[in-house]
């Protein structure tokens, strides 16, 4: 079966993401868009994926607990994780490579924790912005043990990208999918690079606003609408 998809959104914990992306907003503005499945991927956290996940779940949307890792070659990686278990792992995993600088509120804004009644619960002082100072490789192989995908994000932009930081994509990292962003010309680029030709497709929203999360307009194929059945998919 086909199902409509946004694979990378961040909520009010993302230092650059407005503070009305909260759980409910998020899956509400999911919802009355259309779309079948969603993920959460926040800058190097999943703290608001719980959640998100409990407001889904009576929404009836899918929500795949996720993060939106910055490696130490400064590469955002779109990791997708199986459960919230696996999220959590992830987030410890993370949290002890990153370098600790306190959050500037006047520059970047709050960093909120929020529960599935959209109250604030809490405040991440560190600054998720920035690089860890975790690889590419290792990142990637810790986040498939845990059972989840990775897939380069944005690949087409000029930083924060794998193609942008290492000139191209490492055969040795098995990447099935590739993420291309929303503003991207696609035919254009894919005619411009051939190495494409080697890739699945995905493009998201990156929506750090609630308008900016995607009408029902990118599609994948799945066997089982589920968690399980879209990793499975796209692995």
């Amino acid at each position: 079966m086909k199902i409509s998809y946004d694979f990378h959104i961040h909520t009010a914990l993302s230092p650059c993401a407005d503070e009305e992306m909260t759980p409910n907003n998020i899956i509400n503005m999911a919802k009355i868009k259309g779309l079948d499945a969603i993920a959460i991927t926040d800058h190097n956290c999943t703290m608001n994926c719980k959640a998100i996940m409990k407001c889904a779940q009576k929404a009836g949307i899918i929500a795949i607990p996720g993060m939106e890792l910055e490696t130490a070659e400064e590469i955002h990686i779109i990791c997708l994780l199986p459960n919230i278990e696996a999220a959590d792992l992830m987030q410890e995993y993370v949290l002890k490579y990153m370098p600790y600088f306190k959050n500037r509120i006047d520059i970047y804004g709050e960093q909120h924790i929020i529960n599935e009644d959209d109250q604030v619960t809490g405040i991440v002082e560190q600054l998720l912005l920035l690089a860890s100072s975790i690889s590419i490789e290792h990142a990637v192989a810790y986040a498939r043990e845990l059972g989840g995908v990775v897939i380069p994000a944005h690949i087409d932009r000029k930083s924060y990208s794998i193609i942008s930081n290492l000139g191209i994509i490492p055969n040795k990292l098995k990447f099935e999918y590739v993420e291309l962003s929303r503003q991207c010309n696609i035919l254009e680029y894919i005619t411009d690079n051939k190495f494409m030709k080697d890739y699945k497709i995905l493009i998201s929203s990156d929506a750090h606003v609630l308008e900016n999360i995607f009408e029902p307009v990118n599609f994948i194929e799945v066997a089982d609408k589920s968690i399980k059945g879209i990793l499975k998919s796209l692995s």
